[in-house]
């Protein structure tokens, strides 16, 4: 009786569901769910072991398969010996900046505790990463992919291609993070990396002088005549990156979320933070292996001939393994303009279908009038009460105690200032927690200027930017007329060569506060960073999410934070728990009905 009175009742209720609540039964966006095991493990990518730190015990870590709209938890697990945050460049998270996982927003995850991030990847798809942003950790691993698929109503611009092959670049050290940062942090330079990985292995033996026995190499597996899809990423510290296949194009098709004009390259340069997504058809006759290389840039190639990555593309029919030289790198020596043409050669697809159903062209931005110009200068390394600092307009940033937008909502005043300065200052250099005040859905010019001596890219969480020029020399507003208007590539990583400016463009319409740093691991640690804050004056909780009910306190809110209990408990998605509230009431009566 009480099974025919159970099923009566969830038959009932779900023609309530039906009839009624289609839209949360039916129609609401999916939930995928992760659990990240953050830990040491010992590893010997350069044939010296080494502490590396690995996710699920894996490194490079596991692969977020995430697809338009849909909410993404990570359960993350700190089983290192220091604080630990994660963060996802390039992903949005729309009116969320809660979870950024930089310090200027997020409290510490402290060791032996887990936090889980709730976040939805909102009118997004493309190839990112994530890693851990704090101590310096990122050079020693912890990062894995974060791919964003289109959903099934909306095609992407290409044939399906035969495989989905993910390829991690990066220059390496032997010495472990934290002996890094101590030499950061006594004034020191970091010097020449050890080599580059591809995939977290050290270079196939090309060469028995370079490259001592028994280092594991990355083999990519493929099958001829086939077409792959390789989302290529520079998870590196601080150096330019030279990629390239032996004897085979690479065919560029999306660059963090955004699907660009289809062009052939016989190699591209894949700077610090940068992703990209090449499509690379099997055409070759196999009569061997082939390089897969990624070797260092702008530099003096033949002092850094063993900062080389190299693995091996292996056709299932090949009749031996690679040899002889590898292919040779770009020789522009003299020509400082080549790599730079190629940048300005990435353009928009705005034909293609993004996100949503409108070609990604759609949005004019060559039309909106600016609100806002800011030229941020980067400059080499000056001191500051006697440290060695890096500073963005004369600004080294000092991290607050307590993240900036939880200090906002408890009314702490004091933790930042609101005045980072439009334009490079003539007064001397000062440590400072200075953030740039957006004005909600304005029109931002940003101009990063790279008077170091040093190749950079800079990164801005929250948002992604259309790159509308660079050139040598120093920007004016004459630049402007140089400015591409139409089709310039939308992204959120930006390279900026030395003596040289980047000119981006921003819709400030994300609410919240977002990092801008150097994505040069040495610079962004000695203090090259600010942050964004963009608040709506009538927020009505409909442009910016609450603080999550699992928010860390730090700082001088530090008061507020309980022991962390561990347990089992099923963590309900923050965009769950934002439904009104007869909807949540419904579905807790089908789960006991049913």
């Amino acid at each position: 009786m009480a099974s025919l009175k159970g099923s009566v009742l969830s038959s009932v209720f779900g023609f309530v569901c039906i009839v009624l609540f289609s839209n949360i039964c039916f129609a609401a966006d999916p939930t995928i769910s992760y659990e990240f095991h953050i830990s040491y493990i010992t590893a010997s990518p350069l044939g010296v072991p080494q502490r590396v730190i690995a996710v699920n015990g894996k490194f490079p870590g596991p692969r977020i398969n995430a697809t338009t709209n849909n909410n993404v938890l990570v359960n993350v697990f700190n089983k290192l010996d220091e604080n630990l945050l994660i963060t996802w460049p390039g992903i949005q998270l729309r009116r969320d900046s809660w979870q950024d996982g930089v310090l200027g927003t997020n409290c510490p995850i402290p060791p032996k505790w887990n936090w889980t991030y709730d976040f939805q990847v909102k009118d997004q798809i493309g190839s990112f990463f994530y890693f851990p942003s704090i101590n310096f950790q990122r050079a020693a691993g912890g990062f894995g992919s974060f791919v964003i698929n289109n959903r099934p109503v909306i095609s992407i611009p290409f044939a399906q291609p035969d495989g989905d092959i993910e390829i991690f670049i990066g220059d390496w050290y032997i010495r472990n993070h934290t002996a890094l940062r101590t030499s950061l942090s006594a004034g020191k330079e970091l010097g020449m990396p050890d080599g580059v990985l591809i995939n977290g292995k050290g270079p196939y033996r090309y060469n028995n002088t370079l490259v001592p026995d028994g280092i594991e190499h990355e083999t990519i597996n493929v099958d001829p005549g086939k077409t792959y899809r390789l989302r290529v990423h520079n998870v590196g510290v601080s150096t330019s990156l030279n990629f390239r296949i032996q004897s085979h194009n690479i065919l560029l098709a999306e660059t963090e979320g955004h699907y660009t004009m289809q062009q052939n390259y016989t190699d591209f340069d894949i700077h610090v933070g940068q992703s990209y997504s090449f499509l690379l058809t099997t055409d070759q006759n196999a009569s061997t292996d082939y390089y897969i290389v990624a070797s260092a840039r702008f530099v003096n190639e033949s002092i850094w001939q063993r900062v080389t990555g190299v693995a091996v593309l292996h056709y299932s029919n090949s009749k031996g393994p690679a040899t002889g030289p590898l292919p040779d790198p770009p020789n522009d020596v003299f020509d400082k303009t080549r790599s730079m043409n190629q940048a300005l050669s990435v353009r928009q697809n705005g034909s293609a279908s993004g996100a949503r159903p409108n070609p990604q062209g759609s949005f004019h931005y060559g039309s909106i009038n600016i609100t806002d110009t800011y030229v941020i200068r980067s400059l080499p390394l000056v001191t500051i009460g006697g440290s060695r600092r890096a500073t963005l307009n004369g600004i080294s940033f000092l991290n607050p105690k307590t993240p900036m937008r939880l200090a906002d909502k408890h009314k702490l005043k004091g933790v930042y200032k609101l005045d980072f300065p439009n334009r490079p200052l003539n007064r001397p250099p000062r440590r400072d927690i200075s953030v740039i005040n957006g004005t909600y859905k304005g029109f931002m010019e940003i101009i990063f200027h790279n008077n170091d001596t040093i190749m950079q890219s800079f990164h801005i969480n929250g948002y992604s930017g259309f790159v509308v020029g660079m050139d040598y020399g120093n920007w004016t507003e004459d630049s402007r007329g140089r400015y591409n208007k139409w089709d310039a590539i939308s992204r959120a990583t930006i390279q900026v060569y030395p003596e040289a400016w980047t000119a981006v463009l921003i819709s400030l319409d994300n609410v919240g506060v977002w990092n801008i740093r150097s994505e040069n691991l040495d610079r962004w640690y000695l203090g090259q960073e600010t942050y964004l804050r963009i608040i709506n004056p009538d927020e009505n909780g409909e442009t910016e999410f609450a603080q999550p009910d699992n928010v860390l306190f730090c700082g001088d809110l530090a008061y507020l934070q309980k022991e962390q209990k561990h347990n089992s408990a099923i963590s309900i998605s923050r965009e769950f728990l934002r439904l009104p509230l007869t909807l949540l009431i419904a579905f807790f009566v089908f789960t006991i009905c049913s």
